[in-house]
């Protein structure tokens, strides 16, 4: 499921822009497609907007409550709506075009054996900017690779000096994978404070005690968070010419 709505608060109506010639979430369908790992793929919209503009290029869309606070609550309002059926659902957010049939099969590898509720990624962080920008959610894991916290703050902080190319930083990349018993179980909780402080739907997860699988990859992605992200996405299709996402 491709979540989409229309005012983002960081970037406002950014699911109608334009990349690289075509919309932006026709990169993310044509990516989730070429990976072949789906026996459905759907769009969950707000507005009428987005849902012409989803159709226009073949997709299918349903419409959700411009209610919801996130994309899992959308999926779960498809789920308790029966428009959505599966042994494992996959949010993979519309402004996330260069997810990789990889990182697919990174997020899957333990969907479904092992005991998490959900299973999420991480990437080590290379960009030293990255580090200490709220733009990019830091993660730290427990020896299992089960998520202990998330932050938009830098951790883990190193109380002590250590050289610069000593320390360990992951950015934590939005695509979730939930049994549809974890779907059930989360939407029944209740807003977490610390989720609201630093706007991140998975610490609502953590807060009420379910666990989050998380899975290291080694490629680079590119969210559209931010009109300057466009520029950026358009520098990294040119770099990509081509090779790795396969344009119309």
């Amino acid at each position: 499921m491709i979540p989409a709505r229309l005012q983002s608060s960081r970037f406002p109506r950014k699911m109608l822009a334009m990349l690289g010639g075509k919309p932006l979430l026709q990169w993310v369908w044509e990516a989730a497609i070429d990976s072949g790992c789906f026996e459905e793929i759907v769009f969950a919209v707000d507005a009428e907007e987005i849902a012409d503009l989803v159709r226009s290029f073949g997709g299918k869309v349903h419409m959700t409550s411009p209610k919801c606070l996130n994309g899992t609550e959308r999926m779960v309002e498809l789920l308790k709506t029966g428009r959505l059926d599966a042994d494992v659902c996959v949010c993979w957010q519309g402004d996330e075009p260069f997810v990789e049939k990889s990182m697919i099969g990174d997020v899957l590898q333990t969907a479904g054996t092992s005991d998490a509720d959900v299973w999420t990624l991480k990437k080590r962080i290379v960009d030293p900017r990255q580090i200490t920008s709220i733009q990019y959610p830091k993660v730290v894991t427990d020896a299992q690779g089960n998520a202990l916290l998330f932050s938009r703050s830098p951790i883990p902080c190193y109380r002590d000096a250590v050289a610069e190319e000593d320390k360990i930083y992951y950015k934590h990349i939005g695509i979730y994978a939930y049994s549809k018993k974890s779907l059930h179980k989360i939407s029944n909780l209740p807003v977490a404070p610390i989720e609201l402080a630093e706007q991140l739907e998975q610490l609502r997860w953590l807060y009420h005690g379910l666990k989050i699988q998380v899975h290291e990859t080694k490629n680079e992605v590119q969210g559209i968070d931010l009109p300057e992200h466009l520029a950026l996405a358009e520098e990294l299709i040119k770099n990509r010419c081509g090779n790795h996402i396969r344009t119309v």
